[in-house]
């Protein structure tokens, strides 16, 4: 379901600039350029296209340019060899670290001017970092759709409801995360002393305070530019998994409000 909300998007937003702009396609843990999935049968499997080979196949106005970040050598060999059977398409596959690449990549948009681009942000993991995201926020360039891992964010909180039990390691990589210690706000002192001890704590049980500080902060760095109209993925005891959130690049009140309503209606129709 991400990868069609993903497919319909680029496919409506190159159409809709086709005319207008060079056009830009950049993927971080862009992956192998196709995923493996189960099918009815628990034996038999098949393979669908990843967000790198959706982007080349994008057809009515083609990417003028495409970026694959892949930190892991074995799936950037693969991306190698994907663009390596599209030898007319210009693609460049980069085997970096994907958050210091894309700070790299957009501490200088000189000559990126003309240029308008779609940048997917697709962790598998906790791996995205606040000031990464603030880079694109600034960039003004680039569309960005970011998969926000909530079930693996959740997952380094503990049971308890004592902030004091968060390790400093899970501590200093949610700190990355949020871009500060705002996280924290999970957790609040409860209304009323208990009858016997010191006061305590209580924290949110499920997992929407994460996501929603997240939607918080993006709105806070994209102003309008940010849409508060998501896609909550969770799995088959209805958990929430990942969230997917969409932010405009240009500020232009036009760009935003076009690609706001491009994603909209997908997102939409995706329910």
């Amino acid at each position: 379901l991400k990868l069609d909300i993903l497919r319909e998007y680029l496919n409506a937003y190159t159409t809709a600039l086709k005319y207008q702009f060079h056009l830009l396609y950049l993927v971080a843990f862009a992956g192998t350029g196709e995923i493996s999935a189960r099918s009815g049968d628990p034996d038999a499997r098949f393979f669908i296209s990843g967000s790198a080979q959706i982007a080349i196949d994008t057809t009515d106005k083609p990417f003028d340019q495409l970026i694959f970040v892949e930190k892991d050598p074995e799936r950037h060999e693969q991306l190698q060899q994907l663009a390596r059977r599209h030898p007319d398409r210009a693609i460049r596959v980069e085997n970096a670290e994907a958050n210091t690449f894309l700070r790299e990549f957009l501490s200088d948009l000189a000559p990126w001017r003309g240029w308008r681009g779609v940048l997917f942000l697709d962790p598998f993991a906790t791996e995205m970092e606040w000031s990464t995201v603030e880079a694109v926020a600034n960039s003004r360039f680039l569309e960005l759709w970011i998969l926000f891992p909530t079930h693996g964010i959740s997952r380094m909180l503990p049971t308890s409801r004592r902030p004091e039990d968060v390790s400093e390691e899970w501590a200093n990589r949610l700190n990355r995360i949020y871009g500060g210690s705002r996280w924290r706000e999970l957790y609040r002192l409860r209304p009323q002393l208990p009858l016997f001890g010191e006061q305590g704590y209580e924290r949110d049980s499920g997992t929407e305070g994460l996501s929603r500080i997240y939607r918080e902060q993006l709105s806070d760095l994209f102003g309008n530019r940010y849409m508060n109209k998501t896609k909550v993925f969770v799995n088959s005891n209805n958990s929430p998994l990942f969230e997917f959130m969409f932010c405009v690049g240009s500020p232009s009140p036009a760009a935003v409000r076009l690609a706001k309503e491009i994603a909209g209606h997908i997102l939409d129709a995706s329910e």
